[in-house]
């Protein structure tokens, strides 16, 4: 079975290689644009990444999209994996209720939002309730 953070450390080094820029600054826009080999003007061939200050070239658009929806149809292969919420399922919340605070705020919105599931999802699927249980029993928490 995988491992939750196994899984989160490969996405982000496979994020942290493709060819995003970050610029909050005009300087750091101008220095992003000429090592793409692109002026500040050649707007048009790129893409702002939300609201993140990031950016990416209109050509590794495919790619990029490609790699965002092979991590979540691996991270949703690896929830349908653990058939008892013990394993990657509770590995996944007790990771991210930590990264998340839970342990000081008690409120654990912030950690569905980081893993894009609703408080119905978890609720309505005994293996998700089951596995987000045992992590915030591991944090004082309370069953849901």
């Amino acid at each position: 079975m995988i491992k939750y953070k196994e899984l989160k450390d490969r996405h982000q080094e496979e994020v942290n290689a493709f060819p995003l820029g970050f610029a909050f600054s005009d300087k750091q826009f101008t220095e992003m644009m000429a090592g793409w080999g692109l002026t500040k003007d050649d707007t048009d061939k790129i893409y702002m990444l939300g609201s993140t200050g990031g950016f990416y070239r209109k050509t590794d658009a495919t790619a990029l999209h490609e790699m965002f929806d092979r991590h979540e149809h691996e991270r949703e292969r690896a929830i349908e994996a653990d058939t008892t919420g013990e394993g990657y399922i509770y590995q996944m919340f007790a990771c991210e209720l930590a990264d998340h605070e839970y342990g000081y705020t008690h409120d654990f919105e912030s950690t569905f939002d980081a893993l894009d599931l609703t408080f119905e999802r978890v609720y309505n699927d005994k293996r998700l309730r089951h596995g987000l249980n045992k992590a915030l029993k591991k944090y004082g928490g309370r069953r849901i």
